[in-house]
């Protein structure tokens, strides 16, 4: 090992021993504030103790980073960083260069007992849609099955998305980075740009960091969601600034114990639960905290949204501390939503919406309607409370609508939601 990749190693050792090996907060503390380090195992004492972890760079393995493919020099980088030695592993790609990446995924379990993916450099999709239409693909990189993941490094990922965009379809969800299947995972220090259509998803993961990631794509692009999180648990994402065309994060079924604080949002369409219960599926999301978060000049603020004729539900959601500035409906419950070009009728189900808590969020509303209740008459929206709000139009008067909704109201709000309109 030489010495540069010596030194490599001994800074990455110290990064991940205090703060990335210990277990995130359980499901019963995941909304309480950190009162001193979490108490340490003697396996996590012995991982601290050891010798540096091995370094596998990329450009050993074939990687040239001159415009060629060099996925095939990734992977068996991979394999290596995986499997050659039961210690910790880093997955080098040097800084200063750009890499193009076809469609590749990471799979474990692994050998390792944690793998740290130390993405320094640039990675490039390739921007022509056929790679992944004539594979039938929809991830471009696919993290899968692996225990104690960190990817971080402060690198680039190029979706190169402009192509998918001209011919944007939803019922192709292409994604730039997904992870699924994934425990004790970290994400943080990455920009993600230009994404096909979502940028970072998380699908059935357990014990889920995410933390200052940059996410961009023009407002104008279709289907861009910042992060997407789904049938995942025990999920924290944390000051991330998010510019998109769609979500800037998206929270749909099978999620719970989700916190979310200090989020820069905008443009894109605000902060979502859902969409839930489409097709007339089952659905639930449950225990969200969505907090400390500014929001600026996007198409929605914090948002629920369900289909007619879904089951399930949406519960103990809280959305707190909260900044608009120019937002069109800032604080919105939709269960008809209807993302269809066809019209949706009324339907004998609806996902049941209850016990939805609104704290402190102020700014000025782009609509008039600034908070806006709209809920079924076959399951309405059960136990909202509002508190401390104060939401101002543009120039205008702002009001609060609502239907089929029960609304209590504490401290001081405006505007006041009064009559059930």
């Amino acid at each position: 090992m030489g010495l540069e990749r010596l030194l490599l190693a001994s800074i990455v050792a110290m990064w991940i021993s205090p703060s990335i090996l210990l277990p995130l907060a359980s499901s019963e503390e995941i909304f309480l504030e950190a009162e001193g380090p979490a108490a340490e195992s003697s396996d996590e004492l012995w991982l601290r103790s050891g010798p540096p972890p091995r370094v596998v760079d990329v450009d050993d393995y074939g990687a040239r980073a001159n415009g060629c493919d060099d996925t095939e020099a990734f992977l068996a980088a991979w394999r290596e960083a995986c499997n050659s030695s039961d210690y910790r592993s880093v997955y080098l790609v040097p800084e200063g260069k750009t890499y193009l990446l076809m469609p590749v995924s990471f799979c474990g379990p692994c050998r390792a007992i944690s793998i740290t993916a130390m993405i320094k450099g640039t990675l490039e999709a390739p921007s022509n849609r056929s790679v992944w239409l004539d594979r039938n693909l929809q991830e471009w990189i696919t993290f899968e099955g692996i225990d104690r993941l960190h990817v971080l490094g402060g690198g680039t990922l190029n979706g190169n998305g402009q192509q998918w965009w001209i011919n944007s379809c939803k019922l192709n969800r292409s994604m730039a980075i997904y992870f699924r299947r994934c425990t004790h995972l970290v994400v943080e220090d990455l920009e993600v740009r230009d994404s096909m259509q979502m940028h970072v998803a998380i699908a059935y993961s357990w014990n889920v960091l995410v933390s200052k990631m940059f996410i961009a794509a023009p407002g104008w692009s279709p289907n861009t969601d910042g992060i997407h999180v789904s049938n995942s648990k025990e999920v924290s994402i944390s000051d991330c600034t998010i510019s998109t065309g769609d979500d800037c994060i998206s929270i749909v079924t099978g999620s719970m114990f989700v916190r979310v604080t200090g989020i820069f949002c905008g443009p894109g369409h605000g902060i979502s639960i859902g969409s839930l219960g489409a097709n007339n599926s089952w659905a639930h999301v449950s225990d969200v905290l969505v907090e400390k978060a500014t929001l600026l000049g996007t198409t929605n603020g914090v948002r629920i949204k369900t289909w007619q004729g879904g089951y399930g539900y949406a519960e103990r959601i809280t959305f707190q501390d909260i900044s608009m500035h120019n937002v069109t409906n800032p604080i919105i419950i939709d269960q008809n939503y209807c993302d269809s070009d066809k019209s949706c009728h009324e339907q004998g189900s609806a996902i049941a919406v209850r016990n939805i808590h609104y704290r402190n969020i102020y700014g000025t509303s782009a609509s008039k309607v600034a908070i806006n209740f709209i809920c079924s008459e076959v399951v309405c929206c059960d136990g909202i409370q509002m508190q401390d709000i104060y939401l101002v139009g543009e120039g205008r008067y702002a009001t609060c609508s609502y239907k089929n909704a029960t609304v209590v109201q504490l401290g001081y709000s405006f505007p006041f939601c009064g009559a059930e309109m």
